[in-house]
């Protein structure tokens, strides 16, 4: 995208552009471009750079206001996939307050989450809004869960927001119920406001008291406004639902650390309607944190 097309007003100043780390910063960016184990065909990892595109075609004002923010980009690991190790040292060397990590596919939660506890699995917490529970077994986009879980995550401080009828199994909504993890289905939210659900599910991922990892699924949102997830579906939750989650997520204490993810950039529509709505959750996050005590 040519930012020299887009109108200069220094009354109105543009997101994004963020500078490269030096030293500790509020916000960080950081991409984790997974692709190579997806279930589904996807280009998924061209997406993090489509994001940073698109983010300065907005300000960073809210009218929510709080503290100003400093920002870093911290740039994309490489090749995450061939080298999760090495993506897990890349996110734990981020110093920041809240790290927004731009998948990829959902492979990308693992090296992400495990980067950004570190030696404090015992007491982390996971939520996922997500039409899917992500227990498959083996090491794909399908699989971050139940890899966290196996790596020492408990599964009692694991809430998974979304999960979808005809997107899952009956096998796998058992493993959910055996591990302890505590699901909000997708017809749940229909009469409940995401901002009440993500905070009884930071109550119960914090419960330790130790940090929480929010995993963004944006194939959880309705086709229509994710025509880019390669899963996602009609009936799906509103463009407005998952940017409020993101908000909420920023908000929170406890939580150190964002993704989103499962948005192949090749597959978006001309208005880059998808790419929009991560660009706008990753704002929401940043005026979430500005907000923080």
């Amino acid at each position: 995208m040519d930012h020299s097309a887009l109108p200069t007003d220094p009354l109105w100043p543009r997101a994004g552009n963020w500078p490269a780390p030096s030293g500790h910063s509020d916000f960080a960016l950081i991409g984790v471009p997974t692709w190579r184990t997806s279930i589904s065909a996807t280009n998924a990892g061209h997406t993090p750079d489509a994001v940073r595109a698109m983010i300065p075609r907005y300000s960073q004002f809210s009218h929510s206001g709080g503290r100003e923010l400093t920002f870093a980009d911290h740039g994309d690991v490489l090749d995450p996939d061939l080298d999760e190790r090495g993506a897990v040292a890349a996110v734990a060397a981020v110093d920041a307050e809240l790290l927004v990590a731009l998948g990829g596919d959902n492979a990308a939660t693992v090296p992400t989450a495990l980067g950004r506890w570190g030696d404090r699995l015992a007491t982390a917490g996971l939520v996922t809004v997500d039409a899917h529970y992500d227990l498959r077994d083996g090491v794909s986009n399908g699989s971050p869960v139940r890899r966290l879980i196996e790596a020492g995550l408990d599964g009692r401080r694991v809430v998974q927001v979304g999960i979808s009828d005809f997107a899952n199994s009956g096998e796998y909504a058992a493993r959910a119920r055996d591990l302890g993890i505590t699901v909000v289905l997708r017809d749940e939210l229909l009469g409940r406001p995401i901002a009440d659900v993500m905070a009884e599910a930071f109550e119960i991922a914090g419960s330790a008291g130790g940090p929480i990892h929010v995993d963004l699924d944006v194939d959880v949102c309705d086709r229509s406004v994710a025509p880019a997830c390669p899963a996602s579906v009609p009936g799906g939750i509103a463009a407005h639902e998952l940017r409020a989650a993101a908000r909420a997520a920023g908000r929170h204490g406890q939580v150190e650390s964002i993704d989103l993810v499962e948005v192949d950039a090749s597959a978006d529509t001309p208005d880059a309607r998808t790419i929009r709505l991560v660009a706008l959750c990753v704002l929401e996050a940043a005026a979430g944190l500005a907000q923080r005590p």
